[in-house]
């Protein structure tokens, strides 16, 4: 079922027509009716008054971006997306539907990543409606059908994917935002295209670990971020400790032996890595 365009006629200047043909169609059932009866002209009258009200079931209105679905005893036959009123056969019946673009916010889903951990999880879907008769006719409600696909898509979407990166080069939930948006618009979109709906942007709103473990992700959270900042501080202590002994060497200053140098690196290394600040202790005799 595709959308098809239908040619309207435009309301107001009919109505004012019919509104004439009924002031007429008073005129002439009221004069047959004076001292000299005209069957004729109550008859005509009764008709033209009849035929105008009848054919005002005709009118509806179209709003700006919204269109009208019009069926005829169940047979789809046009949309007709012209604003304003607009007339067509009175035997039509239409439906309208809203072409504005609409969005809302899924609940909050409990679900396991990747890794089966059970994270909760929500998501804000923009949407509307680009053909109209799809969303009347190929589903039964279309504004549940996409509520209830984009939960089903958030579910499929999350645990395809851990919720921290753990390597390099890999997507994660909460540090790809970007690239999730996508994949979960693409998601959307596929379960919605049946429904005459376009996903324009669909993203995370809430993202965290469910209650039940959200304490013991967020000590391995600290653990990773500690030995992360560890290697990055042993990197450079080892880096400044080699710079200092080459300077050392090539200067001339001082001649150290394999003892005296393993006893150097060790205390550079306890000062560049040490949490606290270090007590110097002076020696005013000699070296050895």
């Amino acid at each position: 079922m595709k959308e098809q365009p239908l040619r309207s006629i435009p309301g107001i200047p009919l109505l004012i027509v019919l509104l004439l043909a009924v002031a007429a169609g008073g005129w002439s059932f009221f004069s047959g009716l004076g001292a000299d009866p005209d069957a004729m002209r109550i008859t005509a009258g009764v008709v033209i008054v009849a035929s105008s009200f009848f054919l005002m079931f005709g009118l509806y209105m179209v709003e700006p971006n919204q269109a009208a679905v019009l069926s005829l005893f169940g047979k789809y036959v046009g949309t007709v997306k012209d604003q304003g009123l607009r007339w067509n056969n009175p035997f039509y019946a239409a439906r309208k539907i809203s072409l504005r673009v609409r969005n809302f916010e899924s609940g909050k889903l409990k679900v396991n990543e990747l890794d089966g951990s059970p994270i909760e999880i929500a998501a804000v879907v923009v949407w509307q409606v680009v053909d109209s008769a799809e969303a009347v006719y190929n589903v039964d409600d279309y504004e549940s059908f996409v509520h209830i696909q984009s939960e089903a898509a958030l579910r499929g979407m999350a645990s395809s994917y851990p919720y921290d990166q753990h390597e390099d080069g890999g997507i994660a939930l909460r540090s790809h935002a970007a690239e999730i948006s996508r994949h979960l618009t693409e998601e959307i979109q596929e379960r919605l295209t049946q429904a005459g709906v376009n996903v324009i942007e669909a993203r995370i709103s809430h993202l965290a670990y469910a209650p039940e473990i959200a304490q013991a992700m967020l000590q391995r959270q600290q653990a990773s971020a500690i030995i992360a900042a560890r290697t990055r501080i042993v990197e450079g202590a080892v880096s400044m400790v080699e710079m200092a002994l080459s300077q050392l060497s090539e200067r001339n200053v001082v001649d150290l032996d394999p003892e005296r140098r393993a006893h150097m690196v060790s205390n550079l290394l306890v000062v560049l890595c040490g949490e606290r600040g270090t007590q110097p202790v002076l020696n005013t005799g000699s070296l050895y």
